[in-house]
């Protein structure tokens, strides 16, 4: 547990301690937090120093000295500044026991967004390999735990934007497929994470005037949007990024069950499993997300309509989404919109 200092006014203050790797994350000369180092004598915490002073040479090995002895602290009041070092070092929050569940998801979605934008604007290998190494965090935070996964679909995003449908997506995804499968390894995790993650891809070269346009599509502008499966594809092959479910994934989203889908209007066990579990996430995604042509579908109302369309979408997959929310077992859903919004106007 983190240590508490009794204040003036009588009101506990809670504090994360610090480790050697989040305080190398930090400004050496100029830690952006303001530090308490624990007085053993006196068994409080004492102010060190505050946020932005410079530090002289001694200070920071004293610093690293109180770190190493886990007698430094930050207090609970600055955690936005402090998490906002942890979303571009995501594996700290992986050694840091003073974190809660709530806590690490909310760093770990606003990472993957940071990452997942970075990816879409420049699909390039290096772009990848850090979203690669994030995503990894992830599956390595949920395999020690899979009910972990349930933190997550409590903050799901209704905002439409490329990068928070994937993670919408990969949520989603992820709650049905853990639930569903008796047995998996965790190779299987990590590449069901990436391919829910990145089924859409193909969607980041689509012109965003067409993304963003209120009215009905013209023939001539829907075929620019078509290609968008095969393209994401050939886009993660391109740098070298190939395996089946990532290719299922990005090929056979927009497949359906009676071969009403495209690119090539296969049917039934034709779609791989992957593919036909990507089909019902990116769906619902898509529904409860607010569109220029129209507003956002309830939650459930989105679980009903995908359940009772058996001719289109695997029912095994609807079932157990429609199990996920219906059961009130999740308890309050959060607003992830208002918390990234917030963290990204502060920063």
């Amino acid at each position: 547990m983190a240590k508490k200092r009794q204040n003036d006014g009588n009101i506990d203050e809670q504090y994360y301690q610090i480790s050697p790797e989040i305080l190398s994350s930090f400004p050496k000369y100029h830690p952006p937090v303001d530090l308490f180092s624990f007085r053993e004598d006196i068994a409080v915490l004492a102010p060190y120093c505050r946020k932005g002073q410079r530090l002289n040479n001694d200070q920071v090995k004293e610093l690293a000295d109180l770190c190493a002895n886990d007698s430094l602290f930050v207090a609970r009041s600055d955690h936005h500044i402090y998490s906002k070092h942890i979303v571009k070092q995501l594996d700290l929050v992986l050694q840091d026991d003073h974190l809660t569940d709530a806590e690490i998801v909310d760093i770990c979605i606003r990472a993957l967004l940071l990452r997942l934008r970075e990816f879409f604007d420049q699909p390039v290998k290096n772009m990848f390999e850090a979203l690669y190494k994030d995503a990894m965090v992830v599956t390595e935070y949920i395999w020690e735990d899979k009910h972990r996964i349930n933190t997550f679909v409590r903050r799901l995003f209704h905002k439409d934007e490329l990068a928070r449908h994937a993670l919408n997506t990969m949520i989603v995804g992820l709650r049905i497929w853990m639930y569903s499968t008796a047995e998996y390894r965790r190779k299987e995790l990590d590449r069901i994470t990436l391919a829910l993650l990145l089924h859409d891809i193909g969607m980041s070269k689509v012109p965003a005037f067409l993304l963003k346009k209120a009215g009905p599509l013209r023939m001539d502008e829907r075929e620019k949007i078509l290609p968008h499966a095969l393209l994401g594809a050939k886009m993660m092959q391109k740098i070298d990024v190939r395996f089946d479910e990532l290719v299922h994934a990005c090929f056979q989203h927009h497949e359906r069950m009676d071969g009403s889908g495209y690119p090539q209007h296969s049917k039934d066990l034709q779609i791989s499993r992957v593919g036909r579990l990507t089909a019902v996430a990116d769906s619902f995604s898509a529904m409860i997300c607010e569109r220029p042509w129209r507003k956002p579908k309830e939650i459930i109302t989105a679980c009903k309509e995908l359940l009772d369309d058996y001719q289109r979408y695997d029912q095994e997959m609807a079932s157990t989404l429609m199990g996920v929310f219906a059961t009130g077992n999740l308890g309050q859903m959060i607003d992830m919109d208002a918390i990234v919004d917030t963290k990204e106007s502060e920063e």
